[in-house]
């Protein structure tokens, strides 16, 4: 039988569903204020890294490597979060979580080199990997199995909203202030969590004796990094085939099969991921939808601020400002998919939202043009392309979209699991959106780029209509990969679980 942790639900007027009651509202705020700062956090510093490049006279990969080390850093620390949740208690892991990252955060603002910066950064990514896992962890014990959906759709909007607004606030800070506020800024904010977290949390209560898988973490921990580091040196090497990919790539994956070759070789009591949750039928599916849309979404994500940036001359601040739509669209229906979530499912609300999504991402395939139009329009913004209501329009579309689709996908995960399952399910859930989200934007990358070295152009004009031919052919893959989603999504459970659920039965 499922525990509720948190105050008892309160049944709506229909009697179909239970509100998400203030203590678990104040518990969700708790979370969310961590969330934000390390999701934006990501997207900020992207957005700073000429401005690193120029203030320490340092090279754009060196540069690139304020990025890298914090992405290794949550790869190495995600999989210790489900066991350091349950064996130190979740309030004390996320308080340390977040002293972690706003300490971190002052350190970069003190750096005087990119390699001071570097350094700093992974501390802040030991703090921020295990801000994600622990704080679904958190909301899902507070609200109980039937209101999953609901605190996963509070859950989404930072998820879903930092790399739409990370460019603007960052782009915004550099411009008014300096590079070192893109850090500062995380400083109170992370101050105030704490004392938040102090006061609203509910005391940890947990038993201190599970034992440490040590050797799994040796084998997990070092391959996740090794497999993401070769993953994210694709765009820079240009290549799969580069040394630098395949040896760091290769290493790392055989660590992680032999990970999975001595969890299932011997029978242990405490692994460090529990991989025996793939029996549950509805974990199985959402773990593979959850990789194929992380891939799709955050992968072409990268691509829309690079259209306007590279060609529409668009500034970073104006490139983030015409992707709001995108995270306004997502604000409208995200809600309402937590809500129907908990009440019909998953299934028939991701297929929808993915479908929303195919539409909106497919009128972005028709931004190529011709020569002969830039020519005529004798700017960058040709008389082919398409207008920027049009393009606005499709991103409020996809938005639309997103709110329905990544958490009734988390939610599905979560939805049927015993509590004691619930810290392990969210540190697996949250290993598959890194290593998909790193693939999705290395493939994406590759392709763009690609794209760009194929071009034989010798004419601004030529340049700029090869230019928007490979993102159409980028728009295009991206359509192909989101609307593969429907796949998996169809197994997806398109009706409300059971409130108490035989854990032999979900394990069978």
């Amino acid at each position: 039988m499922t525990t509720e942790i948190g105050p008892a639900p309160t049944t709506d007027d229909d009697g179909s569903g239970d509100r998400l009651d203030r203590g678990v509202l104040l518990v969700a705020g708790v979370v969310v204020l961590g969330a934000i700062m390390s999701i934006l956090d990501i997207t900020v510093v992207s957005v700073a890294q000429p401005t690193f490049q120029s203030e320490f006279d340092a090279s754009p990969a060196a540069a690139a490597w304020t990025m890298t080390g914090y992405t290794l850093a949550l790869a190495t620390v995600i999989p210790l979060s489900g066991w350091a949740a349950d064996r130190f208690g979740t309030k004390r892991l996320y308080m340390l979580a977040v002293l972690l990252f706003a300490a971190g955060s002052a350190l970069c603002a003190a750096a005087t080199s990119v390699e001071m910066l570097t350094a700093f950064r992974v501390l802040q990514g030991l703090g921020g990997g295990m801000l994600m896992p622990v704080g679904m962890t958190i909301m899902t014990r507070a609200a109980g199995p039937d209101r999953v959906g609901r605190v996963m759709a509070v859950l989404g909007v930072p998820m879903l909203l930092g790399p739409i607004f990370g460019p603007i606030i960052g782009g915004w800070l550099i411009d008014v202030a300096s590079w070192h506020w893109i850090f500062l800024i995380n400083v109170p904010i992370g101050l105030g969590a704490l004392l938040y977290a102090a006061k609203v949390l509910p005391k940890d209560e947990v038993a201190p004796s599970e034992s440490f898988d040590f050797l799994g973490m040796v084998l997990l921990s070092p391959g996740l990094a090794l497999f993401l580091f070769g993953v994210s040196s694709i765009p820079g090497e240009g290549t799969i085939w580069a040394s630098r990919v395949l040896v760091s790539a290769a290493v790392g994956l055989v660590l992680i099969v032999l990970f999975v070759l001595r969890f299932y070789a011997r029978k242990l009591e405490h692994p460090l991921i529990d991989l025996h949750l793939f029996r549950n039928p509805r974990l199985t599916v959402a773990v593979v939808a959850m990789a194929l849309f992380a891939i799709a979404f955050f992968g072409a994500s990268l691509l829309f601020p690079q259209y306007f940036l590279l060609t529409r001359n668009e500034t970073t601040l104006s490139a983030g400002l015409l992707l709001a739509p995108q995270g306004i669209g997502a604000m409208l229906t995200m809600p309402a998919a937590g809500i129907l979530t908990d009440r019909i499912g998953p299934g028939k609300i991701v297929l929808g939202g993915i479908a929303v999504i195919v539409i909106g991402m497919g009128m972005f395939t028709q931004v190529g043009v011709s020569a002969s139009d830039v020519a005529a329009s004798g700017d960058s913004f040709a008389a082919g392309s398409p207008s920027y209501l049009y393009l606005i329009a499709a991103l409020f579309v996809m938005g639309l979209g997103m709110g329905c689709t990544m958490m009734p996908i988390m939610t599905a995960a979560l939805q049927t699991l015993q509590d004691h399952e619930i810290a392990r399910a969210s540190t697996l859930m949250n290993i598959t959106q890194q290593v998909a989200a790193s693939i999705g934007t290395a493939l994406f990358s590759v392709l763009l780029t690609n794209g760009f070295n194929d071009s034989d152009a010798t004419t601004p004009t030529g340049v700029i209509s090869d230019m928007t031919e490979s993102f159409a052919f980028c728009f295009v893959v991206g359509t192909i990969l989101v609307a593969a989603c429907l796949v998996p999504a169809w197994f997806l459970p398109r009706s409300k679980p059971a409130k108490e659920l035989d854990p032999a039965a979900v394990t069978a």
